[in-house]
């Protein structure tokens, strides 16, 4: 019965840390001089992601998950962008 708690406490753990990860929005910080193509792509994707926020706003949150979802990948894909300029930045 001890580790019932403990499970519990860590459960606990890994949701806040998860709710944290994810309650990062994307930012812009790719040069726009150096790579213009990649930092409108990065400028779209933080379009995207506002406007699936004022869609979960205005829908009281009530999504199904797949707007959180969304935004994860949103996200992901504005790494995924930064990672590719610093790829050309390194040839």
């Amino acid at each position: 019965m001890k580790t019932r708690p403990s499970i519990l406490v860590l459960g606990s753990v890994l949701v806040a840390a998860t709710l944290a990860a994810s309650a990062q929005e994307p930012v812009q910080n790719i040069d726009p001089n150096r790579h213009g193509n990649l930092a409108a792509a990065q400028r779209l994707v933080r379009q995207a992601y506002d406007r699936v926020t004022d869609a979960q706003k205005d829908n009281r949150y009530d999504l199904g998950g797949h707007a959180s979802r969304a935004k994860d990948l949103l996200r992901q894909a504005n790494e995924e962008l930064k990672l590719s300029a610093e790829a050309a930045n390194r040839r």
